[in-house]
């Protein structure tokens, strides 16, 4: 499995919130780097292009208005980009990126998200048409709001954001909806670790995010030969964020 990593996200100075926390892609990259059968690949930046399929021009123009904010957004776009293309070419693959996007809309942003990174990676590929339909899971502990604005007008691409009273149900959920799902090209995670049972989301242990891979790598050999992809969105309790991610890419990978 690659993953896709690039020095420049390390930057906290682009914006002062806990998605920009000092340290945050430090707790995931230094137990990844250290995995064998993870290689890591440096991705470029998004161009304006592939930003206007999932934003308007006045959007892009707000987010502009920052240049240091702007080259990381544009640069983690860039990284959600690289994952889905190694994706369709056959090989899993696990974006390390921020900053994350699933709360970016086509013309407005919240929730630490400036342009959104799914939106922008499914529809490049859709445009060039090697893709139509897709399944994406959020399992951030927030509801990826801005995936749904942005994606909802393709009917083929299916987004499931999970809620459940226990972590049991949740998964149950998951692998219920997996089941019927068909008729898809690619599957993709909004891979949000708050969910975690000591931070935000106050739901899933740490096995649970091998599951949650785990299944996503048996359904996506059976619906779409094997094709997926997973970016980072939330997760902020530091001191578990590495071994959780690594969790979940153990169940990810092949």
């Amino acid at each position: 499995m690659k993953i896709i990593f690039h020095d420049d996200y390390k930057n906290s100075s682009y914006a002062s919130d806990t998605a920009a926390a000092e340290g945050r892609m430090e707790s995931i990259m230094d137990l990844l780097s250290k995995e064998r059968g993870y290689p890591i690949l440096k991705p470029v930046a998004a161009g304006i292009e592939d930003l206007l399929r999932a934003h308007t021009s006045e959007h892009i123009d707000r987010i502009r208005q920052d240049e240091n904010l702007f080259r990381m957004a544009l640069l983690s776009a860039g990284g959600a980009i690289s994952a889905v293309e190694i994706a369709f070419d056959g090989e899993p693959a696990f974006a390390c990126i921020r900053p994350p996007g699933h709360h970016a809309s086509r013309d407005s942003r919240w929730g630490f998200c400036y342009f959104n990174n799914m939106g922008v990676a499914l529809l490049k590929l859709r445009s060039k048409g090697r893709i139509k339909g897709a399944f994406v899971l959020d399992f951030d502990a927030h509801t990826g709001d801005g995936n749904i604005d942005v994606l909802s007008e393709y009917p083929e691409i299916k987004i499931l954001n999970p809620f459940a009273d226990d972590r049991n149900a949740y998964i149950e959920k998951i692998e219920k909806t997996l089941n019927k799902i068909k008729g898809i090209d690619i599957i993709a995670a909004s891979a949000g670790f708050d969910s975690y049972e000591k931070d935000l989301g106050k739901k899933l242990k740490r096995f649970d995010f091998y599951l949650i891979g785990r299944l996503l790598k048996k359904f996506s050999k059976r619906l779409c030969n094997g094709r997926r992809f997973a970016i980072l969105e939330g997760g902020y309790y530091l001191k578990d964020l590495g071994k959780n991610v690594l969790a979940f890419c153990q169940g990810f990978a092949d």
